[in-house]
């Protein structure tokens, strides 16, 4: 298989050409979700909290700087490494580039600004 840089051209060995080829890499993370480590460890105090806020607010303030949003941050969508690193999950809902003037109605919905579920525009950031 030959590929061409990153125009997602791919030549396969069979000579037949694919155009637009999305790669999709995955990561197995054996910590489980934020979502179950809050309920069996209950109160974390401070400086847990902290640490976990503090990656959190790196991981989006990454995700912004590259016009994506992901629209359905929640703590079933967070997992956690063995290191204690928390990784974010389902890009589904996830917008690109365009963020700044959202419309669609998109996410889960216990967990959706007023704005989104009034069906208004709304900056994904």
């Amino acid at each position: 298989m030959v590929e061409y840089g990153d125009q997602g051209i791919v030549e396969k060995p069979s000579g037949r050409v694919i155009n637009n080829m999305v790669y999709l890499i995955m990561d197995y993370v054996q910590g489980g979700l934020l979502f179950d480590v809050c309920q069996s460890l209950g109160q974390m105090g401070e400086d847990a909290g902290r640490f976990f806020a503090n990656q959190m607010l790196d991981a989006i303030e990454y995700m912004h700087s590259n016009r994506v949003v992901h629209r359905d941050l929640k703590l079933e969508n967070i997992l956690i490494d063995e290191q204690m690193n928390l990784k974010l999950a389902d890009f589904g809902f996830a917008c690109f580039k365009n963020i700044d003037s959202l419309k669609s109605y998109r996410g889960t919905f216990t967990y959706m600004a007023p704005e989104i579920k009034e069906g208004k525009t709304y900056n994904g950031q």
